[in-house]
Order: C-alpha cells, then structure tokens, then sequence
C-alpha cells in the first residue's frame, strides 16, 4: 500500500489529489493537508472585489468533497518535513499542525511515500512596510481580502456620488512581485464600475508597476497576432488603459506605504511618491516557512529549499546570466533533486530564473517582475506530477512519461471588465510557450501562430463560462476529469 501525502487545496494540490485518487487502487492512501477548509477559485476573486460575486460563488467547502472522492483531509498546515524519517518513525514524514477550531494547535506526523509540495505563496505583505490588510492597502490574493476590498471600495464609490473626487492606486507593492495580470484585471474592473455610474470625472487611477514596460506580466512581454498585425503586449495594455482613462507609472518599486501615501523607487534611481484614497497592491510572493530535518534532527532546509523558501526541482540553478539563460533550464517533472520522492507543483517550485530582465536601480534595488506560475500552468504541474506518481505506484517503475516545463507548455489569460452577459470587455491573450525559446523562435521567441490576443465582448463571455466550468471539476462532479487543465 502506498501513502500519498499533497500540502495544499489550491488549482496544482486540488487537481494533483483528484487525479491521484482517480488514477490509484483503494488500497493506497491520497492525504491531502490545508490550512484552509474552502476551496477558493482565485481567478473570480477580481468580481468579489468589486461586489459582483459572492463567497458562496467562489468557494465550497473541502471536507465533502474528498469524503466523496475517498481522500484523506487534515485541515493543517505542514511545519517541519522529515524526509529520511525520525528515530521513532521508520520512513519519511510531515509534521502538520492542526488549524480546524476543534483540535487547533495539536501536531502530528503524517507518514509518506511520496510527497506533494502545492502549498503556493506566502503573500509577503511584510516585505513592504504598511502593505496589506492591516496596513494601508488592499488585496484580492484571497477571497476575504477581496470581500474587504469591496467593502473600501464601495465606500470610495460612495464618496464620489457624493461630489468628492477619489485617487486610486492599483499595481505592484513591491520592487520583485509578480502577478501583474489580477492586478491589472482589478485596476480595469474598477474603471469599469466608475464609467457605469458615469463617475469618471470624479476618479483618478493609476496604475503602478514594477514592469520595464507595460505588458511585460513577469513573462518578459510578448508579441501578439491581433486582426493580423503583429504587435508588442506593451502596445496592447497601454491601449487598453488609456481607454479606462488610467495612468501609470512603471519601472517603479514600491517601499513603503503611509496613510494615503506610497513611497516608490524607479530604476532610474529617482524616489517619489504618490497619493491615493483606495490601493490594492500585489504583495512578494513567498514560500510557506517549512523547514526539513535529517533523520537525525540536524536541519537540511537549504536541500530541499531555495532561499526564497520555494521547493528545488529538476531545474538548472547554476548561477548564469540572463543572457545565458535557456528554455531547458526549466524543469519538468517537478521532482526534487535530492529526494525523488518529492515533488513540487504550481507556485510551491522554486523558478531557475527569472523570464523578464532582471534590473537593478542604482542604489541596489532589484525591480523587476518575478515568473508568473498561477492559473492554467499550476493545474497543469498538477495533473503532471500526478500521474507520474501514479504510474510509478501502479507499474512499479520511476520512468516520468509525463512531462510540463513552461518552456514547452502554452497559457490562455482572460482580463475582464465588468460582469454579466450583455456588458463588460475583456482582453484575451494566448502565449506559447510561457517562457520564451529563442533557439527555436528566434524571431519573437515564441510561436506567433499560437500567441494571440483580442480585445472584445466574446473573451468576457468565456471567462464566464470558465469560472462554472472549473467550479465544476474541482467538485469533482460526472465526468469531471473530461474537463483540461
């Protein structure tokens, strides 16, 4: 019988345990540990921001779901891996500490076989003094956030009816975050909102970015075919926010956040600020701090994990320079080098590098987007490491026959604006592959065939669709496995 133990119920944890359970005998166990009891479809987080969605929408509770499917869950979170197993436990093991109101505070081991590490970021507000919840900005990381969100927001809205004019500041609240496209999403959907009620002329927004140039998205931008020109993502996204009447400022690190006031760096060394009545900032993203123990106590936290607290995997991590850089140090089983049978899906692994330039101001500060790895990429590793677990559990060999670098595997990206069938835009935007291969298109470093974008009601309207869609399969409803990543 074997154990398999998934940290995390997000897109890569949710999808690797539904697919583990599926493909695997009840005689072999599936675990899956979260310190969340709620599965929360992140994408639609966007719309509780801005009051068009509700909790109930975006999220359902866990426990059901994996009674039905035959899934063990704890709802804890992971404190310590002891992948060569304890002096009182013969193999390898999580300590997990239990968060469910019931039994919070109790730890206990949770032997494995193999091991899944899908506990995506920590959001790091702490790297920028005063960002966040409970600081002076807001985030819609998560679904509570989202719904604090809207309630500032609806507040802002609710001063502007009134006659007062309101500055809102959307973007990135540190110097390396990434995840630009929720950011830019939300900055559009609050333009959207203001121009419903007719309240432009009472909104200033700005869009604040740690991008060289807009559309970069920690991909290093693109080239995208649109009505059968080619054309850069910068030019894409700089049209589109002129046409919400939003400014920007980019090449800019946030620092720290005061009531009403960031303070920014840019890579030009210059330091300004900029005043705002409503922020929502993208926080650094973060490993979760698990830390590793030899069997015989001695901490080997370093083996399995980068210094950013990310997982290591089949990547090439030698120090090189970006110009150096190739598509086959990406990895692509996910599987860590030291200890093979653990694995690392979605955000949890660490990148070899990053995709868009890394740049330095002249006082030091790194300003530059980090790799993107949320959405359809995560779902993807997911599913990948899933099976290659399952097939080494069912034929008994360590052969990897399924495979997913993001040098090799393509993104579809929907930003929409507005809610509902007959109003609202989106830009939708296909690139293949994530990251750029240059040896083998050399010209835009990607296939221009497959890297596409269009601005246009029909994106909203699948957008939509996706959101029930997704919902469905991670209820592992009828033929849920039909449904692609």
């Amino acid at each position: 019988m074997a154990k398999v133990v998934v940290l995390g119920a997000g897109v890569a944890g949710h999808t690797a345990a539904l697919i583990l359970r599926r493909k695997l005998g009840r005689q072999h166990t599936v675990t899956v540990i979260s310190p969340n009891s709620k599965y929360q479809w992140i994408p639609s987080n966007i719309w509780v921001g801005i009051g068009q969605m509700t909790e109930k929408q975006v999220t359902f509770p866990l426990a059901p779901v994996y009674k039905k499917q035959g899934i063990t869950y704890l709802q804890a979170k992971a404190i310590s891996l002891f992948p060569e197993g304890t002096p009182d436990l013969p193999g390898p093991a999580v300590l997990a500490e239990h968060t469910n109101p019931e039994a919070a505070g109790i730890q206990e081991f949770v032997p494995y076989d193999y091991l899944v590490n899908a506990t995506g970021p920590r959001l790091n507000f702490k790297a920028t003094e005063g960002l966040g919840p409970g600081g002076y900005s807001e985030s819609v990381c998560t679904t509570h956030h989202a719904l604090d969100a809207w309630e500032k927001l609806q507040v802002a809205l609710d001063r502007m009816a009134k006659g007062e004019k309101i500055r809102f500041l959307i973007g990135t609240g540190h110097p390396t975050a990434t995840c630009q496209g929720a950011a830019f999403e939300y900055a559009l959907n609050i333009g959207f909102e203001i121009n419903k009620r007719k309240l432009d002329h009472m909104a200033e927004i700005t869009w604040i970015t740690n991008e060289y140039e807009l559309g970069d998205f920690g991909m290093g931008g693109a080239f995208i075919e649109k009505g059968g020109y080619i054309t850069s993502t910068k030019v894409f996204t700089e049209s589109i926010l002129s046409e919400y009447g939003i400014k920007w400022i980019k090449r800019a690190g946030v620092k720290k956040l005061e009531p009403g006031t960031a303070h920014y760096e840019t890579l030009s060394g210059e330091t300004g600020t900029i005043g705002f009545d409503f922020a929502m900032l993208i926080p650094a993203f973060a490993g979760q701090p698990i830390q590793a123990f030899d069997k015989q106590g001695a901490e080997i936290t370093s083996t399995l994990f980068a210094p950013s607290g990310f997982m290591k995997v089949d990547a090439d991590y030698t120090a090189k320079s970006f110009e150096e850089w190739s598509a086959d140090d990406w990895p692509s089983i996910y599987q860590n080098p030291t200890y093979s049978n653990i694995y690392a899906a979605g955000i949890a692994f660490a990148p070899p590098h990053a995709i868009s330039k890394p740049m330095t101001s002249p006082s030091g500060t790194p300003i530059f987007p980090t790799p993107p790895r949320t959405g359809m990429p995560s779902g993807v590793m997911g599913k990948v490491v899933a099976l290659n677990i399952a097939d080494q559990i069912n034929k008994g060999n360590n052969e990897h026959r399924h495979k997913a670098s993001m040098a090799r595997m393509g993104a579809a990206c929907i930003v929409s604006s507005g809610y509902g069938i007959r109003d609202g835009m989106a830009a939708s935007m296909t690139v293949f592959p994530v990251v750029p291969d240059y040896e083998k298109y050399p010209k835009w470093g990607r296939d221009i065939n497959y890297t596409v974008g269009e601005p246009g009601l029909a994106g909203h309207w699948i957008k939509l669709v996706l959101h029930y869609m997704f919902l469905y399969k991670a209820k592992a409803k009828p033929f849920w496995w039909l449904i692609p990543e």
